[in-house]
């Protein structure tokens, strides 16, 4: 059994491929960063590959999927991704792009050639990251709401597919609220609200991967806030949430 998990150098994407490592599944890690990955694949067991690409290419992205194609891989879990804070006509528009190359192109190319392979086959897994963004407006964080966003809908649309297919595929989304990652440092922003550990988010993620949970949202506060906002008029919901934003800003 073999697990390829992106974004696998460090946080959820790393902690996921830990988990299950631990579980007996030989895992395929792919980052941009290959001292990080040597790093972690010294401290699992088994047998455990590295590929340093960067998946916003998608050249990158078909070569991957061409390196590992043969092999016999199970679980496909995107977890690449970063966010970008500030306005958006200030905001960089070249680290935008590499955002919305990552975070979308990258999950939507490696989720398409694999879920050929495992439709195929009848079975296997993809989980794609997504954010608990994904069902908000983002003032201040816009372009990574909407990529998330994107992720979600993605990730809903197949779902409905391949249950009308009575497939035994599964494809879902992990939908987190803050967890303490290096997210914050890239994204440039200070969570206000409590962050859940990491190692917790991505056991509950497995788990609920495992029990074929379409949209997973760890945490309560998180599952109410997002439940909540549904009874939220629109233009009330934008304030709310660009007073949430502008508590990150550091």
């Amino acid at each position: 059994m073999k697990a390829l998990i992106t974004g696998a150098s460090s946080g959820l994407g790393k902690d996921m491929a830990i988990i299950l490592n631990d579980m007996g599944y030989d895992v395929i890690l792919v980052a941009r960063n290959i001292k990080k990955l040597e790093k972690i694949a010294k401290s699992m067991s088994g047998n455990v590959e590295i590929i340093d690409t960067d998946i916003s290419s998608t050249y990158n992205c078909m070569k991957l999927y061409n390196k590992v194609k043969k092999e016999d891989i199970e679980i496909v879990i995107n977890s690449a991704g970063f966010g970008l804070f500030g306005e958006f006509d200030e905001t960089k528009i070249d680290k935008e792009m590499d955002m919305i190359d990552t975070n979308i192109k990258g999950v939507h190319i490696l989720t398409k050639l694999f879920l050929k392979d495992f439709k195929e086959k009848n079975r296997g897994y993809i989980l794609n990251v997504a954010s608990a963004a994904a069902f908000l407006p983002g003032p201040l964080m816009s372009t990574y709401y909407a990529t998330k966003a994107y992720v979600l809908h993605l990730t809903e649309a197949i779902y409905e597919e391949l249950r009308r297919d009575k497939s035994n595929v599964y494809i879902g989304a992990l939908c987190p609220g803050p967890v303490d990652t290096n997210f914050n440092k890239v994204a440039g922003v200070e969570f206000s609200l409590k962050s859940l550990e990491s190692t917790k988010v991505a056991k509950y993620a497995i788990d609920k991967m495992f029990q074929k949970k379409c949209i997973i949202i760890p945490g309560f506060t998180t599952k109410l806030g997002i439940f909540s906002s549904r009874f939220v008029p629109r233009k009330l919901l934008l304030k709310i949430s660009y007073n949430i934003q502008r508590k990150k800003s550091k």
